[in-house]
């Protein structure tokens, strides 16, 4: 089985990143008062309520309510309760939700860089991605997202993605052949379904659980907290631990609205979202330390399967596709960082 990497280690991830680019505001630029009237900031996500994410988002609201003194308030809406993913992210862009937080890819229409992030086995481990995230190609991710009117204040670690299945055990990538996989909805991860032989569907992850329940789709990948989480346990029997991709999770505000905050109450949401974001990693960690001996115990097989059948398969297709979209020599340049 894949190690997963000590929770020291995993206290990862990017606050170093938050840090340097809220810190960078830009001289002179224009700043919208308050005029002494509380700021309420909409900050949604799909992910279950009891998932370490949607846990630290109810911690930073409480923070920022009492040390900002109710000048500024947080509420949080997980669970999908404002759309998918991608009606979260555009409603972020436009400005009709305020922040958002959401897996790296799925920002790619906005920049096109950030969806590698997400790209099967291009990490080694969390320190690379953690490497990469607070280097150049952390900094470009910001640029493009400053471009269409967006601010990334920090990333997440969600986790690493393993493949679940309803009836069937799959132990090499040629088990995946005709089978149907739940995948979310952007390209990098349908073109990666397809790299294994099988028929990706693209489904929302408020409707995953249903369209598992009634086999609309056999299969799934996600995070084991997620699986968890989402009780997903009830509606499959075995988990392939492929650890195909490890997903950073972008917190992101509408840039209307940070100009909204006082300097000093932007302080104070960094600030905490530094430390929750900490406290986030470490959960995720230890769910993953936890949860394979707990899916044992509630009767779910765990199958270790030949995992570079799957980076074979994968990686023969997905680099030469997405070149154009990444930039030339990106993926070399990120297997490059030491």
């Amino acid at each position: 089985m894949k190690k997963v990497v000590s929770t020291v280690v995993s206290v990862l991830l990017i606050c170093g990143l938050a840090t340097a680019r809220v810190n960078k505001s830009k001289q002179g630029q224009t700043r919208a008062s308050t005029n002494g009237k509380p700021v309420t900031i909409r900050w949604a996500s799909v992910h279950p309520v009891d998932h370490p994410a949607s846990q630290m988002m109810v911690r930073v609201a409480n923070e920022v309510s009492q040390q900002t003194k109710g000048r500024v308030e947080i509420k949080g809406f997980p669970a999908a309760q404002l759309g998918a993913s991608m009606d979260l992210i555009r409603g972020t862009q436009t400005g009709s939700i305020d922040m958002v937080s959401e897996g790296a890819a799925n920002f790619g229409l906005y920049a096109p860089s950030v969806t590698i992030a997400e790209a099967p086995y291009i990490w080694r481990n969390i320190e690379h991605l953690e490497k990469a995230l607070n280097g150049p190609f952390g900094q470009k991710i910001s640029e493009e997202l400053a471009g269409s009117g967006m601010r990334l204040l920090g990333a997440m670690y969600y986790g690493t993605r393993h493949l679940s299945t309803s009836t069937k055990e799959v132990h090499s990538v040629a088990d995946c052949a005709g089978m149907k996989i739940r995948v979310p909805e952007n390209d990098i991860f349908v073109a990666m379904a397809h790299s294994w032989g099988s028929n990706s569907r693209p489904i929302t992850f408020s409707e995953l659980y249903i369209a598992l329940q009634y086999n609309i789709v056999d299969a799934q990948e996600n995070p084991l907290p997620t699986f968890a989480s989402a009780k997903f346990q009830e509606v499959q029997k075995y988990v392939i631990l492929t650890g195909h991709i490890m997903t950073p999770l972008l917190v992101v505000i509408n840039e209307n609205t940070w100009q909204k905050l006082d300097p000093a109450d932007r302080e104070i949401v960094q600030a905490s979202l530094v430390k929750n974001i900490e406290w986030q990693n470490d959960e995720i960690v230890k769910q993953e330390n936890e949860l394979i001996a707990t899916l044992k115990s509630q009767g779910i097989t765990i199958i270790t399967p030949d995992v570079e059948s799957f980076r074979v398969a994968t990686l023969k297709t997905l680099p030469p596709m997405f070149e154009a979209k990444w930039g030339k020599g990106t993926w070399e340049s990120i297997q490059s960082i030491q």
